[in-house]
């Protein structure tokens, strides 16, 4: 019998519902493949088990908290059972959007700015008129994010100071934390990585306000285009951008960096995705596609890189 397979899926962050959708699309691959794979969600299965029954090999399909965030990453160490993706620190670091930008733009690389954390609890506590100055200075609109979150979750454009209250408490759902910064117009891509190397980027276009969750799942006005239509030079540009983001952060196999080229074509830095979306609608398969890799190929390569 071949080695034994675990596929982690589903998880209870707020991102549960894709995560569920991209591992079984990961697992139905693999069992086509003639592995040995079997589907576990960690809510009905305790993780420390894994090397118990067996398992040699766990892919990682896991979206958002306790997937994304070094918390599974962290066990799977502990257990010594190698698997796909970033390590433990490279997870945490990423996951966390505010520390994620602090080292780029540390490292001289291009990020959104300016921005600032602000914490529940101190929210609760500080004065609401002393937030509010401190966005005016950025002009507005803004944007609002859970800190450590996925998906576009709890994201919300703030064109108008009534929003600003509303849209605080919206991304607090999601966050302890949450991330305000400085909206760049411009046209946004996203770029993959794969064993070191960029794969093509693609550029997304979207008829809301900013690319929601909407958006990304639910709305067929959302195009993608791949080739991106960018030029040779702006494409060597934004592949050098691309590789020293991932580098500084550390992360290894396979992950997605989101990009905005701005209104001066600048390209400026958005976050970091250390395990995309794996669905029918995902862009990372889109972009190994074209890169001349089925979803078959795609999902072997990633697994024979683990470690």
């Amino acid at each position: 019998m071949s080695r034994k397979i675990a596929v982690l899926f589903g998880g209870n962050s707020p991102e549960r519902e894709i995560s569920l959708k991209s591992g079984k699309a990961i697992l139905n691959a693999l069992v086509k493949l003639g592995i040995n794979a079997i589907g576990i969600d960690p809510i009905n299965f305790p993780l420390l088990y894994l090397k118990k029954y067996g398992f040699k090999k766990i892919f990682i399909s896991l979206h958002g908290k306790g997937g994304e965030d070094g918390t599974v990453q962290g066990i799977l160490d502990y257990l010594n059972i190698p698997y796909t993706g970033s390590g433990l620190l490279s997870s945490a670091i990423t996951m966390n959007k505010f520390i994620t930008k602090t080292l780029w733009r540390e490292y001289g690389l291009p990020v959104v700015y300016p921005y600032f954390l602000l914490n529940k609890k101190k929210f609760i506590k500080s004065n609401y008129l002393k937030i509010e100055k401190k966005i005016l200075k950025f002009k507005l609109p803004i944007f609002i994010k859970p800190n450590c979150n996925g998906s576009s979750l709890g994201i919300s454009k703030v064109n108008h100071l009534d929003n600003l209250f509303d849209a605080i408490k919206k991304a607090f759902i999601y966050s302890e934390d949450i991330l305000i910064e400085k909206y760049i117009k411009g046209e946004e891509y996203t770029v993959g990585i794969l064993d070191k190397k960029i794969l093509p980027p693609i550029k997304i276009e979207y008829s809301s306000s900013f690319y929601n969750y909407q958006a990304k799942y639910y709305l067929n006005t959302t195009k993608y285009f791949c080739p991106s239509g960018l030029n040779k030079n702006k494409e060597k540009e934004l592949e050098k951008i691309v590789l020293n983001a991932w580098n500084v952060v550390k992360c290894n196999t396979w992950g997605r960096i989101d990009i905005i080229l701005d209104e001066n074509k600048n390209f400026q830095l958005l976050e970091i995705n250390t395990i995309p979306g794996m669905t029918s609608q995902s862009l990372y398969p889109i972009a190994a596609k074209k890169a001349g890799l089925s979803f078959y190929d795609l999902v072997i390569k990633i697994l024979n890189l683990t470690k």
